[in-house]
């Protein structure tokens, strides 16, 4: 628990003066962090194949071009150059003509890698265009996982008995989700009618909030039946006691790419 503690205050004495930035500084450490977040995307699906290192490199490549690609703007609409998509499909299917194993390198990996590519750069890319609108919008989306995840793991640990998906995620349960859900649908609903705009519709924002939260706890289980497909318990030791980037990042991925659908109203 000690070096669960150090190590999350660590990340937010890092984290929150780039959030609190903005600009420069806070798209370079998205940038890094969507490095990280592609190593261990690459590392995990090494424990079943190693992909050669030229596809790896190709996949640096193009996280590179789409996250710092066109971060500038104030618009939340997300754009990526069809050159752009056009190259990724062509560079990584391509190779499965002229790597005639599989396994060394087949149609599944190809697939594999862009999907993963357009996940993860498309989210992160999503993350730093909020930021450049608007740095309480930003706080808000942060805010709905990380109260949901908190009060699920506390009440989780306190009153859980009913298990969630125990094949998933055997710590997960019906009365932490139940309990994180209504905490992060009442402190970010009250920050965003306090600090943000206090005559937006109340139903229609703890409608949002609803489904951001619970929308969150299943990006959660995805995450987890990823790392159980692969054996994994985290997908990395990056931050000891925490595990890896995307294990911090799951659910607060899928808020960012769920709000989208709300993006117009807000």
């Amino acid at each position: 628990m000690k070096t669960r503690v150090i190590s999350a205050l660590v990340v937010l004495a890092i984290v929150i003066p780039l959030i609190a930035i903005g600009g420069v500084p806070f798209n370079i450490g998205v940038y890094v962090i969507s490095i990280f977040g592609l190593k261990e995307f690459l590392d995990i699906k090494a424990t079943k194949k190693t992909l050669p290192i030229f596809i790896q490199l190709i996949a640096y490549i193009f996280i590179t071009l789409i996250i710092l690609g066109d971060v500038t703007i104030n618009s939340v609409t997300f754009t990526l150059d069809y050159r752009v998509l056009s190259a990724l499909f062509m560079a990584f299917l391509i190779p499965t003509v002229f790597y005639h194993e599989r396994s060394k390198y087949s149609i599944n990996d190809a697939f594999y890698m862009i999907g993963g590519l357009l996940f993860l750069s498309i989210s992160m890319t999503l993350l730093i265009l909020i930021r450049n609108r608007s740095l309480n919008l930003l706080i808000f989306l942060l805010l709905i996982p990380m109260v949901t995840d908190t009060f699920a793991y506390i009440s989780g640990s306190l009153i859980g008995k009913t298990k969630l998906l125990e094949n998933i995620s055997p710590k997960k349960t019906v009365e932490g989700m139940i309990v994180g859900t209504i905490m992060g649908v009442f402190i970010s609903a009250m920050f965003y009618h306090t600090v943000i705009d206090v005559e937006f519709s109340k139903f229609t924002l703890l409608f949002i909030c609803t489904f951001l939260s619970v929308l969150g706890q299943l990006g959660d289980l995805v995450f987890s039946a990823i790392k159980r497909y692969f054996g994994k318990k985290d997908f990395s030791n990056l931050i000891p006691g925490h595990g890896g980037i995307l294990d911090r990042l799951d659910s607060i991925i899928f808020v960012i790419l769920g709000f989208m659908f709300f993006i117009s109203l807000m």
